[in-house]
């Protein structure tokens, strides 16, 4: 019979996050590396557990109308119907319509934090997506409507006290729909989740597993990036 056991992977895997974030914000002085190091630990940890058919990079996000996103933390991205990925000396951008998910990462969680990130959520559903028919053997599928961008916000540690509580909540409503937050992890207490017409909160252990999962279940549930509109880009060629 085997040893292995499925509520210990689980919970180490946890166990690694919250011990990297611990090691990034205790070893680590200067802010902005600081900041770089939490960033790489949720960075690796989608880009090791996610299918493959989704990319996680830091970037921004460009329209076809040639409006940028500002900088994102973490992209939850595909691949295979949105050809057009930028990289140019360590600097990203990334189609609109390629985008799954978008997450700010912090130290910490507070009201002006989940504010800053509900700004950035907002900024990249804003944009403009294509979607072209899809031709297949039998003929083409018609347009696919883009599907909701995901948005969240990733911690190590909350400055609320209690660290998930009204405080918490009362900075998730506040929010306009094209700005809510959908999920988000606080590693040292917990995870939050939209609802149809509000939040939960579980203060469970194993809080980084729990975002993993839930970010799956999520994605699962998402319609298939829209096939962008390359000529709606090529057209930018004629500009100076």
């Amino acid at each position: 019979m085997s040893n292995w056991s499925l509520p210990n992977l689980l919970a180490q895997l946890h166990k690694d996050v919250e011990g990297r974030l611990q090691t990034a914000r205790q070893a680590i002085a200067h802010p902005t590396s600081k900041g770089d190091a939490s960033e790489a630990v949720w960075l690796d940890l989608l880009k090791t557990y996610l299918p493959a058919r989704y990319s996680v990079e830091k970037a921004h996000v460009v329209d076809s109308n040639g409006a940028f996103s500002e900088q994102i933390d973490l992209v939850v991205f595909d691949r295979q119907y949105s050809p057009l990925i930028f990289r140019f000396e360590g600097e990203m951008v990334i189609p609109a319509e390629g985008v799954y998910a978008v997450f700010e990462a912090k130290q910490s969680i507070n009201a002006a934090r989940v504010g800053y990130a509900q700004d950035k959520v907002r900024g990249v559903r804003q944009l403009h997506r294509t979607s072209l028919p899809i031709p297949h053997a039998g003929g083409t599928y018609p347009p696919r409507d883009p599907p909701h961008i995901f948005g969240g916000i990733l911690t190590l540690d909350s400055e609320w006290t209690p660290a998930l509580g009204e405080a918490l909540l009362t900075a998730l409503r506040s929010a306009s729909a094209e700005s809510r937050l959908d999920l988000g992890c606080v590693a040292s207490h917990g995870t939050f989740a939209a609802l149809e017409d509000d939040y939960s909160i579980d203060l469970k252990a194993k809080a980084a597993t729990r975002f993993l999962l839930d970010l799956m279940a999520r994605l699962q549930s998402s319609a298939t990036a829209p096939m962008l509109d390359i000529s709606a880009y090529a057209r930018w060629l004629d500009k100076e």
